[in-house]
Formats: structure tokens, C-alpha cells, sequence
């Protein structure tokens, strides 16, 4: 066994049994853990930012483009929103324990359905630091131990978070391994760390590179964060001017993130009236606007064409192609798609509500923007991801997500015959 190996498997090992001393810790316990780390994030603000700025310049050195450098950058407003988020999920409902389901069948056994926590997660992520916390925080709140291993672009900056987290879990004189993290940025360690049979879930949040890695290598259930190929489709009955706001929105608020439209679908009964102004909008937000030949002629000026219709830019470039009508658009989703989030533009009801019918992702919208597709959003407070599966998690991953169940049955001495 080489020593990396020993390295993740004494970690995990450790992850295991630090979840025996999480799993019984009631609401009030875990929510006063929660409080005492945004507290100590706070305090820990200019280490943290320091950390950050480390990662920052080692990527401008390395030369990452300027979208993920902005997934990178722990800035004020993302630190604040951060420490925001984990006050947020002590505020929300503590799933473990809940009661899904009472009934008592015909052998007198009074049976119950109840949540409880699932036990060790693993969680691969790249670029974005505060996920760190979001999926620590999670976690603990729904009873589990998260064992995190984030991008290498991140290092630094995860490494402080943690470090924080942890030294919450000390003073409190709980296992410091509740929460967890894999301190190598060694490619070699994502196989080895699949493989651990303490890990009792996978979550990747990736690439297709690291998606296949994961899935190939995997000893424990998968629940997979893929790309996010998202669609904005502007129907023939769309209100224009509401269609441009919300795809400028979904492309250019943060277009490093996974729920970033990518794919622009027009019909044609309306290409040549609204393509000119989208793509002179687009390109004066700094936008470069590819397209078929079609879609060049409608908009007026020359395109150059996409690579495919499946690329997840995670940048300023959008793809648009202009469209039959709904038919032809849900033809293209189920083609290119990858199930993420999907929306249409659109003042006719029938069309939304077929739309939001048909396609298959597990977020659709009708008029509004893509980048909605978020835990917080929703009012779950922060997430672990957008899971992709069509398994028990679909969509963002929130507390609920992150709990399993069991059986408990009440007898009186009855024995089957």
C-alpha cells in the first residue's frame, strides 16, 4: 500500500467513526455547532481571505481563465453571503428523525418510516471554495460526516475553512474529523479515495473527466453534479424584451457557474426580429455569440459556429440556434441536453405548461432565468449541488437530500407463523 493510499484510508477510517459521535447529537446541539463555526468564520475572515489570495495568484500565474478566477474569488459579498448561508440552515428544520410514514399492517407491528442520516458522504468539487462550507454545514445539520476534496485551485483557501470548522468540532469536544478533507491535490487520490468502503455516498461535481473517473472507480452509491448544459428557449409568443433581460441574466450574472444558460434556442418565426438586438445586447456585455449558418443569417451578421451543441462554456459565450418550433426545441434538449435546468420564454400557457411537462431535467422554469436552479433559491437554505441522477436527490441537494431512512417496527411478542 503506497503511502497515499494509507493516507486517505487512515482519513476515512477516521470520518467513519467520528459520524458514531455526530449521528446522535440532537437539533440544538448541532445548530449551536453551526452557530459557533459562522462565528468563528468571522473571526477568521482575514486568514481566510489571505488563503484566498494565495490560490488567486497562483491561478493568474497558471493562466485560468478570468471565469473561473471569478469561481476562485472568496470576495466580501461572497464571504458574507457564505456566513449568511450557515445561520440559514440553522434556521431550517432539522430532517433526522422525522416521520415520513406510520401505519400498522395486518400483524399488529406498529412500523414507522424515519429519516436518518446517511453516515459518511464523500464530496469532490472543483474551483469554488465556498462550497467548502455549504456542503460541511449541510452535512452536520442532517447528521452526516462530509469528507471533502476540492480542486487544487482552491487549496489554500478550503484548507482554512476547514481548518476552522474543525477547531469548532474541538472546542466543542466533538471529533475534529467531523468534518473532513482529503489535503493532497494529487490526480491519483480521487481513485484511491472512491475505492474506500468507510465512504458510505459519492457526490462528484465536475467535468465529464472527473464524473467517469469517479463512477468507474466508485464502492459506494454515486449521486452525480454534471456539467450543466442549460437552454433558454424563446417561444414565437414571447414577450422579447422580458426573453433578453432573462437570457442576459442567465448568461452574464455569473456565467462560470453550472446553472449558466450555454444554449440560446429561437424560433424562427420571430429569428430575424429578435436576433439582431439579442446578439448586439450579448456582445456589448462582452458576449462572443456563436451560431449556425441560419442563425447568422437571422441575426444579420456572421457567426462563427459552435463546436457542438453539448459544451458547457462556463464563460462569456453562448451558442444560439434558431428552431421549427417547440417540437424541434425539445427534440434538440433531448439531444444535447444535460437535464440540468431548462427554461422557456413564452405568453402562451398551453406551450409553457407542455414545456415544463416534456422535458426531462430536473429543473424547468417557464419566464424566468436558469441561474434560479439553487438550494438557496429555493429556500433550502445552501446546497451540495444539483444532482443530475434520477434517484431519491434530484435537483439541488439540501437537507432532506442528504438523509436516508429506516423501518422501526413496535410490537407486542408477535412471532410469524
Amino acid at each position: 500500500m503506497s503511502e497515499l493510499e494509507h493516507q486517505i484510508r487512515e482519513l476515512c477510517s477516521k470520518a467513519k467513526a467520528a459520524s458514531r459521535a455526530l449521528a446522535p447529537l440532537s437539533a440544538d446541539q448541532k445548530n449551536q455547532l453551526l452557530m459557533e463555526i459562522a462565528e468563528a468564520l468571522v473571526r477568521a475572515q482575514d486568514a481566510i481571505a489571505a488563503a484566498n489570495d494565495q490560490d488567486l495568484t497562483a491561478g493568474q500565474n497558471s493562466g485560468l481563465s478570468a471565469a473561473l478566477l471569478d469561481r476562485l474569488h472568496l470576495n466580501e459579498r461572497r464571504f458574507q453571503q457564505m456566513v449568511t448561508g450557515v445561520r440559514q440552515v440553522v434556521a431550517l428544520k432539522d430532517p433526522v428523525g422525522e416521520v415520513i410514514q406510520t401505519w400498522v399492517p395486518e400483524n399488529g407491528i406498529e412500523m414507522q418510516k424515519v429519516r436518518t442520516p446517511i453516515g459518511t458522504i464523500g464530496i469532490i468539487y472543483e474551483s469554488r471554495p465556498n462550497v467548502t462550507v455549504d456542503a460541511g454545514v449541510l452535512c452536520l445539520k442532517s447528521g452526516n460526516v462530509p469528507v471533502l476534496r476540492g480542486g487544487k485551485e482552491a487549496f489554500h483557501t478550503n484548507l482554512a475553512l476547514v481548518e476552522v470548522m474543525q477547531g469548532v468540532a474541538e472546542k466543542m469536544e466533538l471529533p475534529r474529523e467531523i468534518v473532513s478533507f482529503l489535503p493532497t491535490i494529487e490526480r491519483e487520490a480521487i481513485p484511491l479515495f472512491c475505492r474506500q468502503e468507510t465512504i458510505d455516498l459519492m457526490i462528484p461535481r465536475g467535468g465529464h473527466g472527473l464524473i467517469k473517473t469517479v463512477v468507474e472507480h466508485a464502492r459506494m452509491p454515486v449521486i452525480k453534479h454534471y456539467h450543466g448544459v442549460c437552454h433558454i428557449y424563446v417561444h414565437q409568443e414571447a414577450d422579447l424584451e422580458m426573453a433578453e433581460k432573462v437570457i442576459i441574466n442567465a448568461k452574464t450574472q455569473r456565467p462560470g457557474v453550472c446553472n449558466a444558460v450555454e444554449t440560446v434556442l429561437v424560433d424562427e418565426s420571430i429569428a430575424s426580429q429578435f436576433l439582431p438586438q439579442l446578439v448586439t445586447a450579448l456582445q456589448g456585455k462582452g458576449v462572443t455569440v456563436l451560431g449556425d449558418e441560419t442563425t447568422s443569417t437571422a441575426a444579420g451578421c456572421a457567426l462563427d459556429a459552435p463546436e457542438n451543441w453539448e459544451v458547457e462554456y462556463l464563460d462569456l459565450i453562448l451558442a444560439i440556434r434558431v428552431v421549427s418550433g417547440l417540437d424541434e426545441a425539445l427534440h434538440h434538449l433531448n439531444d444535447y441536453g444535460s437535464h440540468h435546468t431548462d427554461t422557456i420564454i413564452t405568453e402562451d400557457e398551453t406551450t409553457a405548461e407542455e414545456f415544463l411537462n416534456k422535458v426531462d431535467s430536473a429543473t424547468v422554469f417557464w419566464n424566468a432565468s436558469t441561474r434560479f436552479a439553487d438550494g438557496g433559491q429555493f429556500g433550502f437554505g445552501a446546497e451540495i449541488g444539483i444532482s443530475t441522477d434520477k434517484i431519491h436527490a434530484r435537483g439541488p441537494m439540501a437537507l432532506e437530500e442528504l438523509t436516508i431512512y429506516k423501518y422501526i417496527g413496535r410490537g407486542t411478542g408477535q412471532t410469524r407463523h
